[in-house]
C-alpha cells in the first residue's frame, strides 16, 4: 500500500485553494501581475501564442484554480516576462522559442484547468488591445 491518510491530507491541502502559494510561487505570482501586460502589449502581434498566454494568465490568477497549477503557470508566465532567459527576445524568428516552449509545456500539464471562460476572456482582451484594464 503506497498511500496513507498523512498522504492524502498533504495533497488535498495542496489542491485547496485557499492555502497561499509557496514563497517562489508567491514571487512568481507577483512578477507576473506586475509585469504580464506590459509585456503582451510589446510583443502580442509577434508572437502566435498570446491567446494561450493570456488565457493561462487568467487560469493562474482565477481564485478557483488549484495551487499547484496556479504556481505551474505563474513560473512559465514569469520566464515569458523575465528579460534574461535562454533565448535572448531580441533574436529575430528564434527569440520567443523558449518561451513558447516553457509556456506549451506548461499547459500541456495543467492545460484542463484552463476553461472555456479563461480563453473566452483572453480572445476579448486581445481583440480589443486594451492591456491596461485588464
Amino acid at each position: 500500500m503506497t498511500g496513507n491518510s498523512t498522504d492524502d491530507e498533504a495533497a488535498a491541502l495542496i489542491e485547496d485553494p485557499r492555502i497561499q502559494l509557496p514563497v517562489v510561487a508567491q514571487r512568481n505570482e507577483r512578477v507576473a501581475r506586475k509585469g504580464f501586460w506590459r509585456k503582451l502589449a510589446r510583443v502580442a502581434g509577434k508572437i502566435p501564442f498570446a491567446e494561450d498566454a493570456t488565457a493561462a494568465y487568467y487560469c493562474a490568477i482565477d481564485p478557483g484554480t488549484p495551487m499547484r497549477v496556479r504556481a505551474t503557470l505563474f513560473a512559465a508566465i514569469t520566464y515569458f516576462i523575465v528579460p534574461t532567459d535562454l533565448v535572448p527576445d531580441v533574436i529575430a524568428a528564434f527569440g520567443f522559442t523558449d518561451d513558447a516552449t516553457v509556456l506549451t509545456t506548461a499547459i500541456a500539464i495543467v492545460g484542463s484547468h484552463i476553461k472555456d471562460h479563461h480563453r473566452t476572456r483572453a480572445r476579448r482582451t486581445l481583440r480589443q488591445g486594451d492591456f491596461e484594464d485588464a
